[in-house]
């Protein structure tokens, strides 16, 4: 374009300078010259304003790619990091029914995400009885578990989630692999979830928040083993949500399985999603209040049939309705972390079922289950740090699977029995927990056994 204006400029010259030095040339003639001398500046007017557009532009290009090559680095810087594109509070994870590591999934936008916890528990036992009668019980170290969560994004609306659970280390000694959750979800908006598949029953303190880091003590609570058997899934479907400061779920899910239960409580009963049978179907569900961050109380309520088609009597089935109930509440704010729960199991048709089974005396099935506890701790650090966490903690918990049994059968007192549990937990950052803790056990047969346990667990 210079180029061309340069050759512009010396014909405008010449013919200008040809006007001066030709005067026998007529008015019109001149006149005629003159406004072909103005068109021609007004052209170079015009060429010069779109050159200095042009290279304005060509200027402009290069800092409009460095600006969309600097936003593509963060986006990648992002992606290397592990930064989270969608923040998901603990409150937010806690409604989804999730513990912190397995709502991983929905702090994507979209893809794939890994998460993860594990456990490795050591138990070392008093070699002497509550009576105090002799009985040498070896030490124990085992992996609990290793656990992955894999999810996947679809878009805004749709996300799978799952958790695979690698138990006891190894398959060919007991070990076992299985999921733990594995469901679909369709978010409605942000107040409803529609979700379907293995679902963790929503009952208790632990049963949906089991990473080891989110429970204080080496062991879980003996009432949420037995009476709440976490961690506890079942097939099926519902929905979950909040309204203001309120939390709910409510799923259909198969029933349990009355051939596993036992005297010992309801664990043998879950059905784990495995061929589960489904003649008799049950429904659950929980309701949380939160009335400020860090308080929680609430409820569920859990009712169906154990049968499943399975025992007759004179021509009847045995459905052995089964009914859980559990009321719970935690306080975490100051650096106190204040837990209790209370969880009552409710039977019929037990002594048809125990009559069904072959079940005599004091191997009686539990016409009424419950068990309690209240947990305190506190964090030490709590003013000094957020990342280091140093708690002493103490639960008392109240446990009986035989609170109740059918006529012409007898209780077994040592299925009554109350543990004392002190200890302390280390947490050296986020994600990692130590946990040691000494239990007094006592029951009413005089058989408890006190233990010494250490805990190390991860969660990310």
């Amino acid at each position: 374009m210079n180029s061309v204006l340069e050759k512009i400029r010396p014909i405008v010259a010449a013919a200008m300078f040809a006007a001066v030095l030709a005067p026998s040339w007529s008015p019109a003639q001149e006149e005629d010259l003159k406004q072909k001398i103005q068109a021609l500046e007004a052209r170079i007017a015009r060429l010069e304003a779109l050159l200095a557009a042009r290279e304005e532009k060509a200027e402009a290009q290069p800092a409009e790619m460095q600006r969309h090559l600097d936003v593509l680095a963060e986006e990648v810087e992002k992606l290397r990091s592990g930064e989270p594109d969608i923040e998901i509070t603990e409150g937010r994870a806690r409604s989804l029914g999730l513990g912190s590591s397995a709502a991983t999934v929905y702090r994507k936008r979209h893809g794939v995400s890994l998460a993860g916890y594990g456990e490795m528990l050591y138990e070392n036992f008093d070699g002497q009885l509550e009576n105090g009668s002799k009985l040498r019980k070896g030490s124990q170290l085992d992996f609990l578990r290793a656990v992955i969560y894999a999810g996947y994004r679809f878009n805004d609306k749709f996300v799978f989630n799952s958790e695979i659970e690698f138990e006891h280390a190894d398959t060919g000694k007991s070990g076992t692999v299985a999921p733990e959750f594995v469901y679909l979800d369709y978010l409605a908006n942000d107040h409803l979830t529609v979700r379907g598949g293995l679902l963790l029953v929503p009952m208790g303190l632990t049963n949906e928040f089991h990473e080891p880091t989110a429970f204080i003590g080496a062991r879980r609570s003996e009432t949420e083993t037995r009476i709440i058997p976490a961690t506890w899934r079942e097939n099926g479907f519902g929905f979950l949500g909040s309204a203001g400061r309120f939390e709910y779920r409510a799923y259909v899910v198969n029933g349990l399985d009355a051939a596993g239960f036992s005297a010992a409580g309801l664990r043998g009963g879950r059905q784990k999603g495995s061929f589960a049978k489904a003649t008799d179907m049950a429904f659950v569900g929980r309701l949380d209040f939160s009335p400020m961050p860090g308080v929680v109380a609430g409820g569920s309520l859990y009712r169906g049939g154990s049968g499943q088609g399975q025992y007759l009597l004179n021509g009847r089935e045995i459905k052995v309705g089964t009914t859980i109930g559990e009321l719970h509440g935690q306080v975490q704010m100051r650096g106190f972390d204040v837990r209790a729960l209370y969880a009552r199991a409710e039977l019929e048709d037990v002594a048809d079922l125990n009559r069904a089974r072959n079940l005599t005396g004091a191997n009686s099935i539990g016409e009424v289950l419950q068990g309690g506890f209240l947990q305190f701790g506190y964090n030490l650090l709590a003013r000094h740090t957020e990342s280091v966490r140093l708690t002493p903690y103490y639960r008392f918990e109240k446990v009986n699977t035989q609170d109740r049994v059918p006529a012409g059968f007898v209780l077994d007192p040592q299925r009554d029995r109350k543990f004392h549990t002190s200890g302390l937990e280390f947490h050296p950052t986020h994600g990692i927990v130590v946990k040691s803790d000494y239990q007094w056990i006592k029951s009413r047969a005089r058989n408890g056994q006190n233990q010494f346990n250490i805990l190390l667990g991860y969660a990310f």
